[in-house]
Formats: C-alpha cells, structure tokens, sequence
C-alpha cells in the first residue's frame, strides 16, 4: 500500500525530456503501472495537446479510460480543441496545464479559461507576472504549475526563488504542482551536467512550512529529509499535488532506499 502522503505524486511525463518515451511504449507502460502494487503513487499520464491526434488509434477498446494531464504549451488558444479530443476520446480528463501567452494578463488568462471541464494548472511564468497571476488565482479553484528545471541550468529556480513561489502560493490558498528536474528524492548536484537539481521530497516539506522553504529546499542529508517527511501531515497535499516525472521506478526506488516505503517491493 501507498501512504496517504505519496497517493498520486507521480504525474507520469515519460514522453518529456529527458525520458522522450515514445506515445505505445509510454502507454504501454502506463497500463502496467496501473497493475501493479504501487498504482497508487501515479498520477495520470501527462501529454501534450497535439498528441491527443495520435491516441484514438493507439486506445482501442478499454474497460477502463485512460487518466490524462493535457499540457497546453500554446495558451489558452488551444483549449477547445483539447476539450473537443477529448469529448471523442476513452480518457479521463484530470487536469489541464496552460502556458501564459506573453502579454496576456490575469483577467483575461482567467476568462480565457472559464469553458475547462478540468482543473487547470496556470505555468507561473518566472518574471514579474509571478505574484499578480498567483494572486488572482486565488479562490478561483485553479491551480499553479512550477518549473524547477529543464535541459539548461538557468531552468532551474534557485532555493530563495523557488522558496519565495511557493510562500505567495501558500498565501494566497493556491495548491501546485512542479515539473522538469526532479530527477530525484533530494536536492542534489547533478554529476554530469553539474546542474544544482531540486528533490522532490524537499519540496514537500517546503510545501508544508512555507515559512522556511529555503532551508528546507537546501538540505540534502537523506536522513534528515526523511524524518522530517514521516512528521508531515498527508494534508500537505492539498498545497503540493503532484510533480512531473519520466521516470516512476527512480521515484519509487529512492521513497524506498529513504526507508518512506517498503524495500522489498519497490
């Protein structure tokens, strides 16, 4: 069984950099875990808009429709056209994930995306539009998307960055996700791009005391981390609701190398 604190964390992004699965074996995959004694820490499998296109052939009959987090990189633009996919579609649409236009503002991204049968994740841009659009998410029941990384090392967000993202989310009553970079448990340096990554499990505690997020978003001594995870209340979710990954067994094996599940079944 999976603890009320990990249920679902695990959004699956393996058709994502650095993963690049292609659309069957993602797929294939994805049904597996489904099966498996470890479901419950996966999320839905994470797409990009344009390959709704390619699942209808790839689908086929299931007793059971496909979870699906649909990234929307073009803005809301691209809305109806995912919602008209997916009306036509054996999936369950769980969440849509919208990039904000450059130029767009609050108001209008937020009327822009009043037609979603789903809950929406805005990209919070890292620049100035950061506070207004966390702000005027609150209370609407959307939600925030963070980037904490990608395949250069000014991707990533640094610890007062990122700390101070999540302290105005937290303020302002509005739950997030992360996605790219979270290749691992803890904060730690990557050995061969030598990039300064984020751990996934820092940033659950950070959700849990915003206050000092960036100390807790520094540590990286895996006894110390994994104390302080077991003291969490699994209510931490409903700040912190999941994170991208293209790869569900690294996840798995690092909850159980911190001894925060099983050894002998991950």
């Amino acid at each position: 069984m999976i603890p009320e604190l990990f249920a679902g964390l695990c959004d699956d992004a393996a058709v994502f950099p650095p993963g690049l699965a292609p659309l069957p074996d993602a797929l294939t995959a994805h049904d597996t875990y489904k099966k498996a004694w470890y479901t419950g820490l996966v999320g839905p499998l994470v797409l990009a808009a344009p390959a709704l296109d390619a699942l209808g052939d790839l689908l086929g009959p299931r007793e059971t429709p496909l979870a699906v987090a649909v990234t929307l990189p073009g803005g809301p633009a691209q809305l109806p056209g995912v919602l008209a996919a997916a009306e036509t579609l054996p999936v369950d649409l769980r969440a849509l994930e919208i990039a904000v236009p450059e130029g767009m503002g609050p108001d209008e991204l937020l009327e822009a995306v009043s037609a979603a049968n789903a809950p929406v994740y805005v990209e919070i841009p890292r620049d100035e539009r950061c506070l207004p659009l966390l702000r005027a998410l609150a209370g609407t029941g959307h939600r925030a998307k963070f980037r904490t990384g990608g395949v250069r090392a000014d991707l990533y967000p640094g610890e007062a960055e990122l700390a101070s993202a999540i302290r105005a989310a937290a303020e302002a009553g509005v739950p997030f996700k992360a996605t790219a970079g979270l290749h691992h448990a803890l904060r730690n340096t990557d050995p061969e791009t030598g990039f300064e990554q984020h751990g996934f499990l820092n940033l659950l505690l950070a959700a849990g005391d915003p206050g000092c997020a960036e100390t807790l978003l520094a540590e990286r001594d895996g006894a110390v981390v994994a104390a302080a995870v077991r003291e969490l209340d699994p209510d931490v979710r409903a700040r912190f609701t999941s994170f991208g990954t293209c790869s569900i067994s690294d996840p798995l094996t690092e909850l159980a190398a911190l001894g925060l599940l099983p050894r002998g079944e991950a």
